[in-house]
């Protein structure tokens, strides 16, 4: 007698669907924990920040590669590579095409004018102002001149004096590839002005382009720290980072503030190769990004944070003090996400 019913279907086929169902959701659960995986089975899709570079005046090493920049990839996730120089020094490699940075930190607009133009490659569009210090002499305490730095830093003997005496080692940075350096040579320019002193720059500077007294810029505080020199040029916020004694200047001298504007540019420097010439003005540093930027959304970011109240606290505990960061250039090439940073 025969019965309608369906084939027994082999036991091994339903072990082999089982293992094949159980191997298909493990594999779905390690997808998951690795957050998924693109077309190349190897990159996560979870978003990768690209890496912002900064380009920034040697005398912010400090404060951009032990503050900013951590703060910064803190905050935001973009990993930060930054280097310091001489302004000018960087704004010729960019020139050069040998650097394309993300942001420029400039310590002076003329380096920023230098970029800007189709007669000069067109590298930059605008900049900003955005923070200013003062020149101050850096010395060292261990200097066979301390005593008589100290009672210049006292006020109880001229500084001048005391950089006069025979012996005495003095840095100061590059006027070819510094402002800092072409600072230098204004500020005693308007020393000879205002101590009624003639020869006072030639008896302490000698020539403006003196190598024994030329250093690199992120060299300087090092060279001083070491005992190399007994003082040296430097800004406010050099010297309070590393924490090294200075002697403040007169506000007339010190090329610190913008209201005395119109008192620093009675005096000048004059390029020898390039027959430029450049007035004084107070230290107001800059920033920028490069029309060359590779990106645009890291440095964007970057110009935010400094800005957010958590930057400007870090830019100000070092000594520097914010300006009113009045766009320069062409203000329509400023970012959109930017432009509230910027008062625009």
């Amino acid at each position: 007698m025969f019965h309608n019913r369906r084939p027994a279907t082999p036991r091994r086929y339903f072990l082999s669907l089982a293992k094949f169902s159980s191997l298909i959701v493990l594999f779905s659960v390690l997808l998951a924990a690795c957050g998924g995986t693109t077309g190349s089975g190897n990159t996560p899709t979870a978003t990768v920040k690209n890496k912002i570079s900064v380009l920034y005046a040697g005398s912010l090493v400090n404060l951009m590669e032990k503050q900013v920049g951590p703060a910064f990839t803190q905050a935001t996730g973009y990993p930060y590579e930054g280097e310091g120089k001489g302004s000018t020094a960087l704004a010729n490699e960019i020139k050069g095409r040998l650097r394309t940075p993300d942001i420029f930190i400039s310590a002076s607009a003329a380096v920023d004018e230098s970029l800007m133009g189709a007669d000069n490659g067109n590298y930059v569009s605008w900049y900003a102002p955005f923070i200013r210090t003062s020149l101050v002499i850096g010395y060292n305490d261990k200097s066979k001149f301390a005593a008589d730095l100290q009672a210049a830093a006292n006020g109880s003997k001229p500084w001048y004096q005391v950089l006069e005496e025979p012996g005495f080692r003095l840095g100061r940075t590059d006027p070819a590839l510094d402002p800092k350096g072409v600072r230098t040579i204004i500020l005693m320019e308007l020393a000879q002005q205002y101590y009624n002193q003639p020869d006072l720059s030639q008896k302490i500077l000698g020539s403006p382009e003196n190598a024994s007294q030329i250093f690199p810029e992120e060299e300087l505080v090092a060279r001083l720290g070491s005992g190399q020199l007994d003082a040296g040029f430097f800004y406010l916020n050099e010297v309070k980072e590393q924490n090294l004694p200075y002697i403040t200047l007169p506000v007339q001298i010190n090329l610190s503030d913008p209201a005395y504007n119109s008192t620093y540019a009675k005096a000048s420097y004059t390029d020898p190769k390039t027959g430029q010439t450049t007035k004084g003005s107070a230290t107001v540093y800059t920033i920028t990004i490069p029309n060359t930027s590779k990106n645009k959304d890291g440095a964007i970011a970057f110009v935010n944070f400094l800005f957010s109240a958590r930057g400007k606290a870090i830019l100000t505990g070092d000594g520097l003090i914010l300006v009113t960061p009045t766009v320069k250039g062409d203000t329509s090439a400023v970012p959109g996400q930017v432009r509230q940073d910027f008062g625009l």
